[in-house]
């Protein structure tokens, strides 16, 4: 399979605070990679690097290379909306727009100046029906998306990334506001979109990380530690550190 995503020697820093320390990783197309470490480590920072999320951040300075299919997604001649098309954000609370559920799923065709009603209505339903809740909304698509259970927002909320066509989708801590039934729906969501789609899951649950990744990286102060199959990874770690982290020994 080919390398979808590729960090290169990548170094962040805060102002004078070293947040993310030479981490080399490659993600491979139709992949989900999960990322797991205590709080601060910097899987966040390092998820965000790879739609350019973290240049909100007045601070904010990198080092290195993000390459996506051989592209670097830092260079100046990068634009940034087009990037943002090509990689999907899904956050840790459900964020859907106040606007309906149909409103919310094609915002960011709208903004692309995409209009075309039948277009926009096919896309609708075949992104409904991918993130499992068409049958659901199908009669309520001009209601308020604020209006949905929070499983079901979240589930609107992804549809939204993918209706842009992304090639990668990353979700930063998706499930942590959800109930377990939620939860479960949107593991089997990301089993079932990895078809399409390379997906990046940043996680505090490592028995999630367990269930839907192909590949954990495992952070620890702002160091790439360990980065294997999850399978081997958790009945195997070749790193102490990693051994006394999956075991509950700190973080």
């Amino acid at each position: 399979m080919q390398v979808k995503v590729s960090a290169q020697n990548v170094n962040v820093y805060y102002g004078d605070n070293h947040v993310i320390k030479d981490v080399f990783l490659d993600i491979k197309a139709n992949e989900v990679v999960a990322l797991i470490g205590p709080s601060g480590c910097g899987k966040s920072t390092f998820l965000r690097l790879i739609n350019r999320m973290n240049d909100f951040i007045d601070s904010f300075r990198m080092e290195g290379k993000i390459l996506i299919d051989n592209e670097d997604v830092y260079d100046k001649k990068i634009k940034v909306e087009e990037l943002r098309k090509k990689v999907g954000m899904v956050f840790q609370k459900p964020n859907p727009f106040p606007k309906s559920i149909y409103e919310n799923v094609v915002y960011g065709l709208k903004i692309q100046g995409i209009h075309d009603k039948k277009y926009l209505d096919g896309l609708v339903e075949r992104t409904l029906q991918q993130v499992g809740i068409w049958d659901e909304v199908k009669d309520k698509l001009q209601q308020s998306a604020l209006a949905l259970s929070g499983g079901q927002q979240q589930r609107i909320c992804i549809a939204r990334a993918l209706a842009v066509e992304p090639s990668v989708v990353l979700m930063d801590e998706p499930t942590s506001a959800l109930d377990p039934i939620s939860t479960a729906t949107i593991e089997e969501l990301i089993y079932h979109l990895k078809k399409n789609y390379t997906i990046v899951i940043v996680t505090h649950n490592m028995q999630q990380a367990g269930r839907v990744s192909d590949k954990t990286a495992f952070f620890y102060l702002g160091k790439l530690i360990e980065f294997n199959e999850t399978k081997e990874l958790f009945t195997n770690p070749k790193i102490d550190l990693t051994q006394k982290y999956i075991t509950g020994r700190f973080g």
